[in-house]
């Protein structure tokens, strides 16, 4: 291996150890361990493709300084490691139809990596998808769902969600959700970055639905009024 495979080899198994301390957490965490361990993630078996940076590049550095709570620590330390190595992309209608109704905040500042799925840096895997998201501050991630059960880690202090409701609910770092198959889902970013690990189970090249819902400026309007 080289020194970036190495690295992001570390990366993914910090991940893949923090899921293991907390099997019980959510029925999400069970199904993906038990698809990564039908995996051959032998550090041998790692893609070795360039790296891609990112004109989010700030916001990114901001994201991984903001991972502070103690028990993400590996995690962070290995993505701090890793971030030059990872293949870093927008989603430019990869993920949703053209002309779906995604908001200025996500079509501003949106960013993934795989390190595992059809298009990763790490491992390749045809219906599987663990990587890192991220989203600029002051964002709403607009209502949502998809045929892809998605498990979401939290890595940032705060985030706001709600699961088909006009309802939302604030989780801390190292908060684990899970979204069922066609879930309907939607994130709130405060003043600091969004920044998660993030697994697609299965159905990953299925497109993502936006749900409408009359409350997006409202919402929006609130975020971007938030103090310095």
């Amino acid at each position: 291996m080289t020194d970036k495979q190495r690295r992001i080899q570390a990366l993914i198994g910090s991940i893949v150890t923090y899921l293991q301390a907390h099997r019980a957490a959510t029925r999400g965490v069970d199904l993906t361990l038990d698809k990564l361990a039908a995996m051959d993630l032998k550090g041998e078996r790692l893609i070795d493709l360039p790296p891609q940076g990112t004109r989010h590049d700030e916001v990114l550095k901001n994201a991984i300084a903001g991972i502070v709570a103690p028990e993400l620590q590996e995690i962070a330390g290995c993505l701090k490691a890793a971030k030059d190595d990872l293949i870093w992309r927008e989603d430019n209608a990869q993920f949703y139809p053209p002309g779906a109704e995604l908001g200025e905040g996500y079509t501003k500042c949106n960013l993934h990596t795989l390190l595992i799925g059809p298009d990763a840096c790490g491992h390749h895997h045809p219906d599987f998808n663990l990587g890192i998201f991220m989203l600029g501050p002051r964002t709403l991630y607009r209502d949502h769902n998809h045929d892809a059960p998605e498990l979401y880690l939290n890595l940032s202090e705060k985030s706001g969600w709600r699961f088909g409701t006009r309802d939302w609910q604030d989780y801390p770092a190292g908060s684990l959700i899970w979204n069922a198959a066609g879930d309907p889902h939607a994130t709130r970013v405060y003043d600091q970055p969004f920044i998660s690990v993030f697994v697609w189970l299965e159905n990953v090249h299925s497109p993502c639905n936006v749900i409408h819902f009359d409350d997006w400026a409202e919402v929006e309007q609130d975020l971007s009024k938030q103090p310095d």
